[in-house]
């Protein structure tokens, strides 16, 4: 069930940043709500997954969900544009998210 959480949690971040950036700086109220209530159901995800997996393996992966959903969520929603030699390093962050939970051991 930790996992779950955390699956949660990351998801989360990625839908508080993205509300974040709709907001236009907090001035468009219903998407700043939702930054806010992203970030309490990420956090709290977090601190469930917490109670049962270390924090050394469940920030990283957190992080990392955030990280790799917000740059495929800019590139698609957003049409950041990215060179070629940037998608090797997000090809490398989900390849380490991934060693990361094969080698932990729980």
């Amino acid at each position: 069930m930790a996992w779950i959480y955390l699956l949660i949690a990351g998801i989360f971040e990625v839908v508080w940043a993205t509300a974040m950036k709709l907001s236009n700086g907090f001035s468009n109220l219903p998407y700043a709500a939702l930054t806010l209530v992203g970030m309490v159901i990420s956090f709290a995800g977090l601190v469930m997954a917490t109670k049962h997996l270390p924090l050394s393996l469940a920030y990283p992966i957190w992080t990392g969900i955030g990280a790799v959903g917000s740059i495929i969520v800019g590139v698609v929603l957003f049409h950041d544009q990215l060179p070629a030699i940037t998608w090797v390093f997000v090809i490398l962050l989900i390849v380490a998210i991934i060693g990361i939970k094969l080698t932990a051991g729980h």
